[in-house]
């Protein structure tokens, strides 16, 4: 049986408010939003013109989002506990928000599917994607719930790389990125672009405190660089596999525009994500590199670079898209 020793904060340390976990505590609580305010109302009408052939393609990608925020909101709680156990009360502080957060992103999703009209079973969508499946149905709930049994340093920074760096920093972002730009350029569902907005802020923060973890752990034992090297050559062509799968889905329509920019931005976003925990290897050394930023920093600075890459993407395909003018393109 577990029993307490005592309680941090009715020691003399109690919190220390300018570590990053509770700089990202206090900065989710200051954007706090709610998704039963959202608005789908346009969204709903926008789905009902659109022919048939272009709400197939969006579903793809819709149910890759809710499912894998089902996924990620039911698997953090392994991790949670292993870091209470490892003493660290501010961590597990915010991971108790990180898990509200998921839970909320599971909650607007089913909300704007409900809205739209998409009631039916959406498994076969994401459940013959072997990429999605090595992902979301093995890989990642074996990394997040053998902390349970492992709780090590290694273990967390191989479950550390999968969620936040493979399935938030990679496939999230590219999704998000991708939807983000073919709905502005045709100026559709913006009920869709502003919960993918707010969705964001939220993973950047989670994505942020992933970093923090995967450095202090490399930075106190190089060994664990080995594990975030091997987690990440073994998952990155997995992840643009699930991504080439809905895009060979989606021959035929304008979404096959969008296949090189946004392979582009997912290999992007997995180099990237890399390199900024390689800088505890390296050390601190060069202030000037990216990479050696403070995870929040780190974090900012890729949001504008997406959102330049996003501005980018939407001219080119403002180009080659036209927003048809009635529903229903005979499939």
């Amino acid at each position: 049986m577990t029993t307490r020793t005592g309680f941090q904060v009715l020691t003399e340390e109690r919190l220390d408010w300018n570590s990053l976990p509770l700089r990202l505590l206090a900065k989710g609580n200051r954007k706090f939003w709610n998704p039963a305010d959202l608005d789908f109302e346009q969204d709903a009408a926008d789905w009902t013109r659109l022919p048939e052939s272009y709400r197939r393609a969006l579903t793809f990608q819709v149910a890759m989002f809710v499912a894998g925020e089902e996924a990620v909101a039911t698997d953090i709680q392994p991790f949670a506990r292993a870091i209470s156990a490892e003493g660290r009360l501010g961590d597990a502080l915010y991971l108790s928000q990180f898990a509200f957060e998921e839970a909320r992103h599971t909650e607007v999703f089913c909300r704007w599917l409900s809205a739209v009209g998409l009631t039916e079973d959406l498994h076969g969508y994401v459940a013959d994607n072997p990429g999605y499946r090595e992902i979301f149905y093995r890989r990642l709930p074996a990394a997040l719930h053998a902390l349970d049994e492992d709780p090590s340093p290694a273990s967390q920074v191989a479950a550390s790389v999968i969620y936040n760096h493979v399935v938030e920093g990679t496939l999230a972002l590219t999704g998000y990125f991708s939807f983000g730009v073919f709905c502005r350029s045709l100026g559709i569902l913006p009920g869709m672009a502003e919960l993918i907005r707010l969705i964001g802020e939220d993973e950047r923060r989670h994505m942020a405190w992933g970093t923090y973890t995967c450095r202090r752990h490399v930075a106190a034992d190089r060994a664990n660089w080995a594990i975030a090297e091997q987690t990440f050559a073994e998952l990155r062509p997995v992840a643009m596999s699930a991504l080439d799968w809905v895009f060979d889905q989606m021959d035929g329509t304008p979404f096959r525009f969008g296949r090189r920019l946004t392979k582009q931005f997912a290999r992007a976003c997995a180099y990237r994500r890399l390199r900024a925990i390689e800088s505890a290897v390296r050390g601190n050394d060069a202030p000037a590199e990216p990479s050696s930023l403070s995870p929040e920093e780190l974090e900012d600075r890729h949001a504008e670079e997406d959102a330049e890459a996003a501005d980018r993407a939407e001219r080119l395909l403002g180009t080659a898209t036209v927003m048809p003018r009635k529903s229903g393109d005979g499939g």
